[in-house]
This record gives structure tokens, sequence and C-alpha cells, in this order.
């Protein structure tokens, strides 16, 4: 089969089937569909054969999505959910029961730290490291621990996950790692091809690009080999091989949590994909130009961003991320009333909870996403009262510089 390029593969990657030659799938706006016979819903509710029965279980514009990332992430299989931190609880829940153990990076989203903390009320415990280093996570294994978790790109603090040296200490204790691409997307890393077995993303964010649909997806590598004894829920579905933990999935969490993707914002998505290699190029671009920007202004500032040689993360970075170093960027400012004047002062950059969008936008981490975090939380999640965080878009770039720029020196004036 013709490997294409990255941008190439969005458009041609998986061939459009639609009997009236349209160019990109349909909305199927149905809640449900017929068939010819009782015996042909049996067998698609019996795993007998494919089909669609109920768009809670899939929906064939939902499974349009869901192949296009399983293409891009190199994967076998993916399952597309009603939102990013959907698709993270059903990535780790369908492995984990009472009394296992999840060792995770410090650096995660404060949405992430909050679904932890909601594991505790079952009984699943989140042991975090305190550097982002393969030793730091084997430190902290157990008889009980389960599943090894991190981000590509820390969020909000940019820390960079070494995946293939994370994910060869993992197997080599007989665990799996999930990680969370969200930042880097697969335009800058293929998390599956060094090493990690299952990838989430909030396709809410880069993947859609444009802020008008809720969304996530995981993607399955294939490769992991289960321990019955340490996995007894996947035992029922061995029959599946290398399936096993997708077939788990459709047939009982998934299924029965209903956090399904409405076929809308999977239409939607399917639309922004296309767009993602040149919008992460533009975006990668901007965030590196601006991130320099900033860090010559002085101004008192303290730029945080990969891409930078004085971050901690830059060599690593460079070597495992293709193409950029993510566009999201931090900044201290000195104090949390100077991070709010800075940002009340920008013209462009739109300021709301989300990152991704082709627009710049900003916030204040430590009153929005990690709000509901304790302090020691979000100093491990690198969440600081005078940092601000900025989502770069897709604008000229000497129009980001020349505005904050202004506002910058205005607030210090």
């Amino acid at each position: 089969m013709t490997e294409y390029g990255f941008n190439t593969m969005l458009l041609h990657g998986v061939p459009q089937e639609d009997p009236y030659g349209a160019t990109h799938t349909p909305i199927y706006q149905s809640s449900a569909f017929q068939h010819k016979s009782a015996e042909d819903l049996e067998n698609i509710f019996t795993n007998k054969a494919m089909g669609f029965s109920y768009t809670r279980i899939n929906n064939p514009t939902v499974e349009a999505f869901e192949k296009r990332i399983t293409k891009l992430e190199h994967g076998v299989a993916s399952v597309a959910c009603a939102s990013g931190m959907a698709a993270l609880f059903n990535a780790l829940a369908n492995i984990l029961q009472t009394g296992d153990e999840v060792v995770a990076a410090a650096g995660l989203y404060g949405g992430t730290v909050e679904l932890f903390e909601d594991l505790e009320r079952f009984g699943i415990t989140t042991r975090y490291v305190t550097e982002n280093e393969p030793e730091a996570y084997e430190k902290l294994i157990t008889d009980r621990t389960r599943v090894i978790f991190a981000e590509t790109i820390g969020n909000p603090k940019l820390d960079v996950t070494d995946i293939q040296a994370v994910a060869d200490m993992a197997h080599s204790h007989g665990l799996p790692l999930v990680i969370d691409n969200t930042v880097a997307t697969p335009y800058l890393v293929k998390p599956l091809e060094l090493g990690a077995d299952v990838v989430v993303n909030s396709s809410s964010k880069y993947i859609n690009g444009n802020s008008d649909a809720i969304s996530g997806i995981l993607t399955w590598g294939g490769k992991f080999q289960w321990d019955p004894e340490r996995y007894p829920g996947l035992i029922p579905y061995k029959k599946f091989g290398p399936m096993a933990y997708v077939a788990k999935l459709r047939n009982g969490l998934f299924r029965n949590t209903g956090a399904c993707l409405s076929p809308q914002n999977a239409f939607l998505n399917n639309l922004g994909l296309e767009t993602l290699g040149l919008r992460m190029q533009r975006q990668c671009d901007n965030a590196w130009k601006l991130a320099e920007f900033l860090r010559d202004m002085g101004a008192g500032l303290t730029v945080n961003y990969p891409g930078l040689p004085e971050s901690p993360y830059y060599e690593l970075a460079k070597k495992q991320l293709n193409g950029g170093f993510g566009a999201i960027i931090t900044v201290r400012t000195g104090s949390r009333e100077k991070a709010f004047e800075i940002i009340n002062s920008l013209k462009l950059p739109y300021i709301l909870s989300n990152i991704g969008d082709t627009k710049t936008l900003v916030l204040h981490p430590a009153s929005t996403i990690a709000v509901h975090l304790s302090k020691e939380d979000q100093l491990q999640s690198g969440v600081y009262e005078d940092q601000i965080r900025i989502s770069v878009g897709i604008e000229d770039i000497e129009d980001l510089k020349k505005d904050f720029e202004t506002a910058i020196r205005a607030v210090n004036a």
C-alpha cells in the first residue's frame, strides 16, 4: 500500500465510499438503523456481522472519523467519545478495577487530575511522579499498578515525556502505557510508533481546530499482551486476539455509559481534520517565534516553551517531535494582578478555556482549568498564580507580537 505524507494522508488515506460520490461522509442523523431481517440484527448484536444498530453504539459518520484517526495514529482501532474526558475515562476504566493503581505524570491537565480523584471513590488510586523521567515512574510501581499514564506535552506544565523510554520501562514490568497526545497531535508525534499502547486525543482541540465540537477519541495499538491474572476483565474477550481491548470496551463500558459522539460533531471533526497539518505547522511556527519574542522582551517575564534552548525538555522535544514544538506557551508575569491586566489588555486573543483553535487564546490557569486543585497539585501541574497560558493561533505573527508587546508595555508602565 502506498505510504503518503501527512497532509496527503489526511485527504486520501481513507477512501470515501459514498454511493452518491460525496467527498465527505454525510451526517447520518439517525438514532437507529433498520435491517432486512431479524437475523441480520441479531448477528450485529452478537458480533457475528458488521453493521449499525443504534448510534449510542456506533454510527457511519462517527466510524468515518474513527477510521481516519486510526490511520493517522498508526493504530488498529479507535473509539470516538462525547468528549476528551470521556475518552480518557473509557481508556483507563476499561482495564481497571477496585484496588488497582495508576502511576501518572505530575504535569497533567487539571481535569485529568480531578478525574483521578473521582476514581479514588471506586478504589482506584493514582500515584504521581515528581519528575517526568522513566526512573521516577518505575520507583512508584507496586504489585497493584495496572497502567502508566502521561501526556506527550503537559498542559500547562509543558514538560515532554520520553515516550519510548517510559514505554520500555512499563513493558519491562508487564504494564501498558496510555498517552494523552492532545497537545502534540499525530502531526508532531505518533506515540504508538514509540511504544505506547493506547493514545487519547481530546479532539475538541487541534483535531477539530475551530472550537465548534466537543469530542474525544482513543486509539488502540494492538500489540500489548494482557496478563489474565492482572487484567481478568479481558479474559472473556481473549477470542478476539489483538482486538480484545477494543472488543471489551465496545461491548461493555463504552456502550453502557453512553458517552457516544454525535454524528454532527463527528462530521465537523472530519472537516477540521483535513487542515490539521497546515494549522499545526503554522501554529507551531507562530508559537516558537512568539516565545522567542516574549523572552527577548525582558519586561520581568519568565517564558516557558519546549522550543526554547533553555527549556529542560528542549533536546528531548527536538528529538521526539516532528516539525515543531507545540503551540502552547506559558508566561509568568510576577503577580496574579499583572497576569490579569495583561490578559485584559490584549486585543487579538480570545479569553476562553480551550486550546487548538485557529485563533489565539489566553487564560489564567490557576483561576480556571486548575481552580479546583489543591495548591500542592497546582504546583505539581506547573500552575502558578502569576501565569498566563497562550494557545497560539494562525494569525500573522507580526500582529501577535505587536499586540502582546503593546499590552505588556502598557501594564508595566
